[in-house]
């Protein structure tokens, strides 16, 4: 196997950026889900009048705008380095990624919890059509389920090329599009089944407050996972670290290098989706001239930089006087 592949293939976190036309479809898929079944919802809860399907609704429109905010996420992301921007544009992921969080929140989780409290406050809803929001649901969990399909097989196939635990890999991985669809799309499955139990309660007992109920507990769902999200972007948007076994394998990388003897220091941290910076300081084999030290330090972060995950690597000399190795 590759250096790279080592390096790559140690971290969930890692995975190259050839994977980011995938981030895309899988969001593009999910957009197209998402409207369908915001419209379809919003129909329904005009004509069954269900607390519960009102806040379906307000959390499908939520996601499709969400989608909107992850797109333009991966392409500002997606540019190249230049002279202003010498790290790239990555984290432009992680900043229009929050925001979609924040929006869920607020639209989706806030919106939701105040329909509930609001129908439980003023009593009874009107009259619903239960066969209505029956089928309507029906078919948002089909096409939610289509969209986190794709999601799924995205991170279930990352999760076994690296390795790891699938919901392990969906918290740690860097790409926060992909992340993003996958908890909504299985907070929209879960909430799929909370809107129909409130209103099969509703239709049981004849008591309008279950349907509140599925509401409100729609809200809180959406709250949690938004928490969630925007943790996880957060901690990217300061510098996201990359794992022990990730700066491990890119020790080994450096190490295998013929002019390099031993890393004393290695700093990896994330600066976007699967782009990284690193910065090191190594023993060179040999007794080279100054000049010819700095040739061969250039010579070699241009071999770390060729690689698909490092956006940029600087390496420096280790103090004569480390003797002990900092990694």
């Amino acid at each position: 196997m590759s250096a790279a592949a080592d390096a790559t293939s140690a971290n969930s976190a890692g995975d190259g950026p050839e994977k980011s036309g995938e981030s895309t479809t899988t969001v593009i898929i999910a957009l197209g889900a998402n409207l369908a079944v915001a419209i379809a919802k919003t129909v329904a809860a005009v004509l069954s009048g269900s607390a519960s399907m009102s806040a379906e609704a307000t959390h499908s429109w939520a996601d499709t705008a969400n989608q909107g905010f992850l797109i333009v996420a991966n392409r500002r992301s997606s540019r190249p380095p230049d002279p202003d921007r010498p790290l790239g544009y990555g984290r432009e992921a992680y900043v229009w990624s929050l925001l979609a969080a924040v929006g869920l929140f607020v639209v989706g989780g806030t919106v939701s919890v105040w329909h509930g409290i609001t129908e439980m406050v003023h009593g009874e809803s009107g009259p619903e059509n239960y066969l209505v929001a029956y089928v309507v649901l029906g078919i948002a969990f089909v096409l939610e389920a289509s969209s986190l399909f794709q999601a799924f097989r995205q991170l279930s196939g990352e999760a076994d090329e690296y390795d790891t635990e699938l919901l392990s890999h969906v918290l740690d991985t860097s790409d926060p599009t992909t992340r993003a669809v996958f908890a909504e799309d299985t907070a929209a499955l879960i909430g799929i089944v909370l809107a129909v139990l409130g209103i099969g309660l509703h239709q049981l007992t004849g008591n309008a407050i279950w349907d509140a109920i599925g509401s409100i507990l729609v809200g809180l769902l959406l709250g949690v996972v938004a928490v969630i999200l925007i943790d996880r972007n957060r901690r990217f948007l300061i510098g996201e670290p990359a794992s022990p076994r990730l700066r491990q394998a890119a020790i080994g990388q450096l190490e295998r290098m013929p002019e390099v003897e031993s890393v004393r220091f290695i700093r990896l941290v994330f600066v976007g989706p699967k782009q990284l910076f690193l910065v090191a300081s190594v023993d060179l084999v040999g007794d080279a001239v100054e000049s010819r030290v700095a040739d061969i330090l250039r010579e070699l972060e241009g071999r770390l930089e060729a690689e698909p995950y490092i956006v940029d690597a600087v390496l420096t000399i280790a103090h004569p006087d480390a003797l002990d190795r900092l990694v």
